[in-house]
């Protein structure tokens, strides 16, 4: 019977082998070690409890389906016994489902204004409130590291780091899990603030999700590769907003990624939030590159790296939300937009998980 499922057992020895490391003292006199040991050793867990659901389902029908071929009361048990170990085999099967590496990770969140000028900036406004009230429903904490706002209200950028609150190590529950598939295009369709004849215009925002670096150590970065430049911090329009030069723009030569900070007052307070985020987009590129390298099989076929690809339109007038990904629609849009982001996060991840499960030949 466990020939099945007989990839289970190197993951379960695996997860005994954890559970002695983390019994070790001296293990947790190293914060890194001990952290990621914690986060496997949860992601096993899942897989053990899986197995051993599926191993009792599968027991208790062989156990009926032998009494039945002499007792009629145990045949009329088989139909719920069966179902019940069809279902626990199903579970199992998505949990031994290499899970993403990062998934446990903070993320930083990149929304920028596209297609659609002013209307575009204020749709930014809306879908950074978004996820604002979504991370907060989470019970996970927000901090915005960068924002260029325009005129109206709305936002030319904003850049904004969403973490866990470090209370649980279930790689499932961390923030880059749920928030991995919004990175792309959002288009909406309304009657704009600018508009006087009250048409429908459709614009476009775009995201970008990053996984945040926890240990400067993941991302080597030689200081001969930056330019640094400083200069004074701007407001909506253009407007000087700070006499010093508090600003700062980096460059790392060798890719040509440059970042741009200056909320922060002081230079030092802009600089660290700017190499915060240059490490999280390096990181970001040195996995794309070790996702273009791997196999179909172990590629997110939900989340893109491609960020000019629809993925969501937000129709107004209708108050649809549709992800064109995952085929999801809903007409609670207001809702949506007011943080209520749970059913549409969920549609890409059961469409990735199907989606892989396929391709692992499960």
């Amino acid at each position: 019977m466990s020939e099945q499922f007989g990839a289970a057992e190197p993951l379960l020895e695996e997860h005994a082998q954890i559970e002695l490391q983390l019994s070790d003292p001296d293990v947790h006199a190293d914060a890194a070690r001990a952290r990621t040991l914690g986060r496997r050793y949860a992601e096993l867990g899942q897989v053990v409890a899986a197995y051993r659901a599926w191993r009792a389902a599968a027991d208790d029908l062989a156990d009926a389906s032998e009494l039945a071929e002499t007792d009629e009361a145990f045949a009329a048990e088989l139909p719920a016994l069966q179902a019940a170990a069809d279902a626990a085999a199903e579970r199992l099967r998505r949990v031994l489902i290499p899970r993403d590496p990062d998934d446990a990770r903070d993320v930083i969140l990149e929304i920028k204004a596209g297609e659609g000028g002013e209307e575009s900036a204020l749709f930014a406004g809306d879908l950074l409130r978004m996820y604002l009230r979504y991370a907060e429903q989470r019970g996970w904490r927000t901090e915005i590291l960068s924002a260029t706002e325009s005129e109206l209200g709305g936002y030319k950028d904003v850049q904004v780091a969403v973490k866990s609150r470090g209370t649980t190590t279930d790689p499932a529950q961390g923030v880059w899990a749920s928030l991995k598939y919004e990175g792309g295009v959002h288009r909406v369709q309304r009657v704009p603030v600018t508009e006087s004849q009250g048409r429908i215009h459709t614009s476009a925002a775009g995201v970008l999700v990053l996984p945040e670096v926890e240990d400067a150590g993941e991302v080597e970065i030689d200081p001969n590769d930056l330019r640094v430049d400083v200069y004074r911090s701007s407001g909506p329009g253009g407007q000087s907003v700070n006499t010093t030069d508090s600003a700062v723009r980096i460059t790392h030569l060798p890719t040509g990624i440059t970042v741009s900070m200056q909320n922060e007052k002081s230079q030092l307070q802009n600089r660290e939030q700017a190499m915060r985020v240059l490490r999280a987009r390096l990181l970001a590129v040195q996995q794309e590159a070790a996702a273009a390298a791997a196999s179909e099989a172990r590629r997110s076929q939900v989340r893109t790296v491609d960020r000019s690809e629809r993925i969501r339109t937000y129709n107004f007038p209708e108050n649809r939300i549709a992800d064109h990904r995952t085929g999801y629609k809903a007409y609670n849009l207001d809702a949506v937009l007011d943080g209520d982001l749970e059913p549409v996060v969920r549609s890409a991840i059961e469409t990735d998980e199907t989606a892989r499960l396929a391709a692992a030949g499960h």
